[in-house]
């Protein structure tokens, strides 16, 4: 059976088309995906995105255990910081990528994808070691995502000052917003400017008006998931279950700036060290034929299948057709040029540097 979220009633009300994704019923358009996408990229958009998993670990050996199931270094963090990180299974490949909260040395607020929540829960007490308690909370949290350029003026309007965090991966808590206590982090899956709102369950269809109503002067609109995964494939960031798989490593996927392989130990790392430099990586394509590449296209140099493209869309701020795909390290050189089979057909394209947009 399909879960809701908090919120369902609100998206009802607001005209959302309902989809199932990752279990829960939850919009994906509103007005329109365009419409949407631009809204974030120019003034603002209001995401409900509740069916993220949240866990706790607690206790003394709180940061030895998430030194071990993540490939980033949280040594250093300060309190109200935020770190994303891969965690890897032993062979290297990637169980999830995760947003992790440091709330004092000796408590870690995890958020997870909501496709991936009882897999890591279970990953994650089956590797959990001295002084530390896990905690799945997700179904007692409400979380609302502002993003865009007009996210920080809006917040303004009903966040204290002081609970408004001032730097990028940094979160405030126990923030008053007109009687709800929340946890307000600069954070958001778009590539633009924005907050997200952690609340109790029960206080989020509250916060979702009150965040709406402060909007109103703004150009603030709902978004669904479809704004969402063209916002996220826009700045190149990638998505569980396409970019990110159990048989693909950090270093694959790009994300080597988040594997300290310099630390101690981390789940997975003996495994990325023995593959050495990766054979296949992910790389931007730019579509210059007519066609959109989709997920599970082949990539082709020639007559050789030489990889297969993990998303893929039309952009709506570039107005241009852009997909992720995994190819050989010697296919990896932006200007590159390879052909994606769409359909029967091949349509020419070439590889270009990621981000294919990046806030100015």
């Amino acid at each position: 059976m399909e879960l809701k979220t908090p919120l369902y009633d609100c998206h009802v009300a607001a005209g959302g088309k309902i989809v199932s994704f990752a279990g829960y019923l939850l919009p994906v358009q509103y007005t329109g995906v365009i419409k949407e996408h631009m809204a974030v990229r120019t003034a603002c958009g209001l995401f409900d995105v509740s069916h993220m998993g949240e866990f706790l670990i607690k206790g003394a050996d709180a940061l030895n255990n998430v030194q071990n199931l993540f490939c980033n270094d949280f040594e250093n963090m300060y309190d109200g910081q935020v770190r994303y990180s891969p965690m890897c299974n032993e062979c290297g490949g990637i169980v999830d990528d995760v947003l992790i909260y440091k709330v004092s040395g000796e408590e870690y607020l995890l958020v997870v994808n909501a496709a991936n929540r009882h897999k890591d829960a279970e990953w994650v007490k089956a590797h959990l070691f001295g002084s530390a308690s896990f905690e799945d909370i997700s179904d007692s949290v409400a979380q609302l995502a502002l993003q865009g350029p007009k996210s920080k003026e809006i917040a303004a309007k009903i966040v204290p000052e002081e609970g408004i965090p001032k730097k990028y991966y940094s979160f405030v808590k126990d923030v008053d917003v007109q009687g709800i206590k929340c946890i307000v982090s600069r954070t958001g899956y778009t590539g633009e400017f924005g907050y997200e709102f952690y609340c109790a369950a029960a206080d989020g269809p509250k916060l979702w008006d009150i965040l709406l109503e402060a909007g109103k002067e703004f150009g603030l609109i709902p978004c669904g998931l479809g704004a969402r995964d063209t916002l996220r494939l826009e700045a190149a960031m990638p998505l569980y279950g396409h970019e990110l798989t159990d048989d693909i490593t950090p270093l694959e996927a790009g994300l080597d700036f988040f594997v300290k392989l310099g630390k101690d130990r981390f789940i997975g790392m003996d495994a990325i060290l023995a593959k050495g430099d990766p054979k296949v990586i992910r790389v931007g394509l730019k579509i210059t034929g007519r066609g959109i590449a989709r997920e599970h296209c082949d990539v082709y140099s020639g007559e050789e299948k030489i990889g297969v493209v993990t998303s893929g869309t039309h952009c709506p701020y570039l107005n241009a057709p852009v997909a992720m795909a995994m190819v050989p390290a010697s296919y990896a050189e932006p200007g590159t040029k390879v052909q994606v089979d769409v359909r029967g057909r091949r349509i020419d394209a070439e590889v270009v540097p990621l981000p294919f947009y990046k806030r100015a």
